[in-house]
């Protein structure tokens, strides 16, 4: 007895039969880019690996198999990691080529020519509001702001957008939901679907229950972090019930204990017939908020690191032996000793069976908070009975959760179970999960170790010309926090400065974030504390303009309004100010620089120890300015308002 681990197997029978009906479509498995900028760095990795990841992502029987993308309609504000460039800064401004999101749809398309996909606004352009912090003041204005999104995606990508989502719940609007309808069908779009609210089953439910026009108008009901259930009126309904954003968990096995509970408990609870993963892939920052929160993580295209972890082979649990259009049958729920099973048929005979026994403290969601329950070892028996008591075989994949001595197994495949006289039996220890199906093509897909994870260099520069690289509107590694800083062509005054990096943000957009009174881009390591940074600087507003360069700042997201670290200003009326904040507050020094618009000027800052100095144009402006805190940070670019400024000839030497 003190030899050997012995675990008591309890027995219980499980019917799965069709001969009663079916329950509802399966709609897919998917994740989310944006809300905000979490596939940043993503487009910046270079092949061989750049691709690597999006099969791990996207291609069908390889690796998660996603059914699903949504992605953020850009607003040029902060929606939680960084802003994302909309289409039209202004109203008479159009653009389908800016940010990376038409790209990664394109992508994933590329991959799986059936993947649905879904835009959703979490922010607007200020033109959007009038004047006003709230987009629906000029319902007809957002809804054909939305709309243009839509058709740019079909003109410029050839993407067909599948459905359009309306968050949060400050931004539910009943006149504004039927406007988007009525202008969708308007434009010949009748077959682009919306969510609403996007975010809590309350009040739309209730709403679309007393108002017909509006229920006709709402295809899919979704909600946020739903914690796996839903509300008694929302079934009355009728509509599909989906999980439009979940998970927001950190991606460790935890993470991936979290994304195997919801993804069957959704539906077993819930009824909800989707799933999709905020975030898709952790390509920003580690020290933003919310690091490592994607299905897998890539966030140094500068070494080419990338990590598949366990959220990838869970999803594929599901998605490599279903489509979105299967069924699930209604004899489907919890085990008796905990955990949950699901079952799925294409309704021409194929089945697959998903088994789930994660315990409470191994698969823990960011939220909501999880009520107590027990899972214990148990052998359970399935019984196959209508279109299904003539399954003689199962594959079976399976993956296990080693929290003891960390010798974790995913997506493994085993042995085929045989079925004897439609039963199998199987035990079911804790923290495992499943797959038994008719389905044989499944694959754990695989591409040699990418290189080893390496800090981002110590010695950078960029002179943001684009003419030998892949176009994206954003120069690499930099992850815009407020403002959007875009690749730019000089013509009216170029000089040495043809192609310069340009902040073009000009109004305060609409946003549920409060976006710094500054812009800002960060970029670097977030441990560097001793370096120097060059940057060459051009103001386009006359007197009231405003630019810096900064070292050791310390926040991001949407905190960003209250980061600290070591802010170089000059001015267009001639003077300079180094602060220890980005909102001015705390002065180290100030003085006259004799700058001015439409000049360019190189600025650069030197930060040792406590002490920090600045050139202008080569000659000292200030020295050994005494500093404290922070102690580390990004380095980061910016404007003193939101105004047109250009940047070029960038360069960091990192010196500790």
């Amino acid at each position: 007895l003190n030899t050997y681990n012995i675990i008591t197997f309890i027995r219980v029978d499980y019917d799965l039969d069709d001969r009663t009906g079916l329950g509802r479509s399966f709609d897919g498995i998917g994740a989310l880019s944006g809300g905000g900028a979490t596939s940043r760095l993503l487009v910046n990795y270079a092949e061989p690996y750049r691709s690597q990841i999006l099969d791990y992502l996207f291609k069908p029987k390889f690796g998660a198999s996603l059914q699903i993308l949504k992605v953020e309609i850009g607003g040029d504000a902060q929606t939680t990691d960084g802003t994302e460039p909309s289409h039209m800064h202004y109203e008479d401004d159009e653009n389908y080529f800016r940010g990376y999101e038409w790209w990664l749809m394109r992508e994933a398309k590329k991959r799986n020519p059936n993947i649905t996909l879904i835009g959703l606004p979490w922010a607007f352009p200020g033109w959007v509001g009038n004047g006003e912090n709230w987009p629906y003041s000029f319902p007809d204005i957002t809804a054909s702001y939305v709309v243009s999104w839509i058709l740019g995606a079909k003109q410029y990508h050839d993407l067909d957008i599948d459905y359009v989502g309306i968050w949060n719940e400050r931004h539910f609007n009943n006149k504004y939901i039927k406007l988007l309808r009525y202008t969708l069908d308007k434009r010949g779009l009748e077959r682009v679907k919306i969510i609403a609210s996007d975010n809590l089953w309350e009040p739309i439910t209730s709403v679309v229950i007393a108002d017909k026009e509006l229920q006709d108008a709402v295809e899919i009901l979704g909600v946020h972090y739903p914690g796996t259930n839903t509300v008694p009126k929302a079934l009355k309904t009728g509509k599909k019930l989906w999980s439009s954003e979940d998970y927001s968990t950190f991606n460790d096995n935890v993470g991936g204990g979290c994304w195997a509970r919801i993804l069957n408990q959704n539906y077993v609870n819930g009824k909800m017939t989707a799933t999709i993963s905020w975030n898709l892939v952790s390509s920003y920052y580690d020290d933003l908020p919310f690091g490592r929160d994607g299905l897998m993580t890539a966030n140094e295209p500068w070494s080419g690191n990338y990590v598949v972890e366990s959220p990838i082979w869970i999803t594929a649990h599901t998605t490599q032996f279903t489509e979105p259009g299967w069924v699930y049958l209604q004899t489907v729920g919890h085990f008796t000793h905990g955990g949950s099973y699901v079952a799925l048929t294409d309704e021409r005979g194929n089945l697959t069976i998903i088994t789930e026994t994660m315990t409470h403290d191994h698969s823990v969601c960011i939220r909501p908070p999880l009520p107590p329950y027990n899972v214990t070892a148990q052998n359970v028996t399935f019984h196959l009975k209508g279109t299904f008591a003539s399954v003689s075989e199962l594959q079976v994949w399976h993956s296990k959760f080693d929290f003891k001595t960390n010798k974790t197994v995913l997506f493994q495949n085993l042995r085929p179970i045989k079925v004897i006289e439609g039963s199998f039996s199987i035990e079911l220890d804790v923290d495992e999960v499943y797959t038994f199906t008719t389905v044989r093509n499944g694959q754990r897909g695989s591409y040699p170790d990418p290189p080893s994870s390496a800090p981002f260099p110590k010695s950078y520069k960029d002179d943001f010309d684009v003419s030998g690289n892949p176009y994206f509107s954003e120069a690499p590694n930099f992850a815009d926090q407020t403002g959007v800083f875009e690749y730019f062509t000089n013509l009216t005054d170029p000089g040495p400065h043809v192609s310069t990096l340009r902040q073009v943000v000009t109004q305060r957009p609409v946003t549920w974030v409060a976006d710094a009174d500054q812009t800002i881009s960060v970029i670097g390591d977030y441990k560097w504390h001793d370096l120097m940074v060059s940057c060459d600087i051009y103001m386009e507003a006359v007197h009231t303009g405003g630019v810096f360069i900064a070292v050791r700042v310390d926040k991001g997201g949407g905190v960003i309004r209250s980061t600290r670290g070591i802010f170089f200003w000059v001015y267009a009326d001639g003077t300079y100010k180094v602060t220890n904040d980005l909102s001015g507050m705390t002065v180290l020094a100030e003085g006259l620089s004799g700058t001015r618009a439409r000049v360019w000027y190189k600025l650069t800052l030197t930060v040792k120890g406590n002490y920090a100095s600045a050139d202008l144009n080569g000659y000292p402006l200030w020295k050994n300015a005494v500093l404290w805190e922070p102690r580390h940070g990004w380095v980061a670019i910016g404007t003193s308002s939101f105004e047109l400024a250009q940047f070029d000839n960038f360069a960091i030497e990192a010196l500790a």
